[in-house]
């Protein structure tokens, strides 16, 4: 790996790289955490493109929180093309203030101070509809925990959280479905219909969204779409393309979460058989840590591939240029053993369990404490109701992307083995 030394103030890189290619290969998927292991004996690490790697927990943590890092690709020293023309932007892509204003205008609905009952509000919808899908599953001696239970679920729930019309809701699941296959699309190896697919369901979405919007503008309802259109806070309103762009983010980065979590929960789960067993046996004690020992031990992003600096930025000793590519290895961080004791091995009675599984600092996941239900209700009932759940295969097949890592199927056989 390359090694960094200050010397008369520059930053200088010796060594050989390759960790961190071989972490991006496909055949690293199923384990990366010994490479993770190898990238973190240099906590900062420049690439030969002049990007830097930051492995380590702590440093992560502190640029995370950072204000000189930028969320915002037109930063960047060489700023890619827009992904999708005409769209705009979510807060996540934004700094402050423009980013903090409207996170502000968001969480004015989505949650506390101002509305704190919204997830314990959905209890009774999270459970009829894992309840419903679950019972789907019935009699069947084998099923895919992703296809048939981890991807419809979250959809489900974004969309009646944003407040689509139920007849509404299948072009919705369709259209999240080919954005999200859309996403792993690699030009030497798939179809070039996948990725028209994408673009064609971004599309779609975007301008049945902006449809919605326009028909909830003076009509005050309990959707979030609804509220977004009618309220007029400290911060004023948002804008119809704000309200479009943060729906989005609901729909796309919310589920790969919630789908990753769920999968890779279930995965841990069954390779764990006497915490699951606990599970079982009580649930109501064991899920809520359990649930945050997952995103720490095989948590659902693992990678924030891009951040960039406003101005030279020192990180471990490592001088970072501004303009310069920051690459941060949340899952790397988050079993770091100067941070966790024993990282990796799996503990859901783990304390001070400060994971990165949904980042940290102004950008630390809004939706997080609606995933974390969205799971809790999810594992819990699975594990309760399945009849003597079996991996079909060990390691299953994983997605090709390096950063929302989880397997792209995971077969489960049932009853009689």
């Amino acid at each position: 790996m390359h090694q960094h030394r200050q010397e008369e103030g520059q930053t200088t890189t010796t060594g050989t790289p390759g960790t961190l290619q071989q972490i991006f290969d496909y055949s690293a998927r199923a384990d990366p955490y010994p490479l993770y292991a190898e990238l973190r004996k240099t906590p900062v690490a420049r690439q030969e493109d002049g990007s830097y790697v930051i492995s380590t927990y702590r440093e992560i943590t502190n640029v995370l929180n950072d204000p000189h890092l930028s969320s915002d690709l037109r930063n960047l020293s060489r700023p890619p093309p827009p992904p999708e023309e005409g769209a705009t932007s979510s807060f996540i892509h934004m700094d402050a203030p423009e980013h903090d204003r409207l996170r502000r205008m968001v969480m004015r609905r989505f949650g506390p101070p101002h509305t704190p009952g919204l997830v314990t509000g959905l209890e009774g919808f999270l459970a009829a509809t894992v309840g419903g899908l679950i019972d789907d599953l019935a009699g069947k001696k084998q099923i895919d925990v992703v296809d048939d239970f981890a991807f419809p679920f979250p959809v489900t729930v974004t969309c009646h959280l944003l407040g689509v019309p139920r007849e509404d809701e299948p072009r919705f699941h369709l259209w999240v479905y080919d954005i999200m296959n859309s996403i792993d699309y690699d030009p030497e190896t798939d179809p070039k219909e996948k990725l028209d697919k994408g673009v064609q369901a971004r599309k779609d979405l975007r301008q049945c969204l902006v449809e919605l919007v326009e028909q909830r503008h003076g009509r005050p309802g309990d959707g979030l779409l609804s509220q977004l259109a009618n309220d007029d806070g400290p911060d004023g309103r948002m804008s119809d393309a704000e309200i479009v762009a943060t729906a989005r983010l609901l729909l796309i980065a919310g589920h790969e979460t919630v789908v990753n979590l769920i999968t890779n929960g279930m995965l841990t789960l069954l390779r764990h058989p006497q915490v699951l067993q606990r599970l079982r046996d009580e649930p109501d004690l064991l899920v809520a840590p359990l649930v945050e020992e997952l995103l720490r031990y095989e948590p659902p992003v693992h990678i924030i591939p891009w951040r960039t600096t406003y101005s030279d930025l020192t990180v471990a000793d490592t001088v970072i240029p501004p303009g310069s590519q920051v690459m941060l290895m949340l899952a790397s961080g988050s079993r770091d053993p100067k941070r966790f004791h024993d990282p990796d091995r799996f503990d859901p009675d783990r304390h001070d369990n400060q994971h990165l599984g949904f980042g940290s600092g102004i950008h630390l996941c809004f939706g997080g404490p609606l995933a974390r239900r969205e799971t809790q209700i999810a594992l819990s009932e699975l594990v309760r109701r399945l009849d003597r759940p079996r991996l079909v295969a060990d390691p299953p097949p994983y997605r090709p992307s390096p950063v929302l890592r989880g397997p792209i199927h995971l077969g489960i056989e049932q009853g009689d083995g």
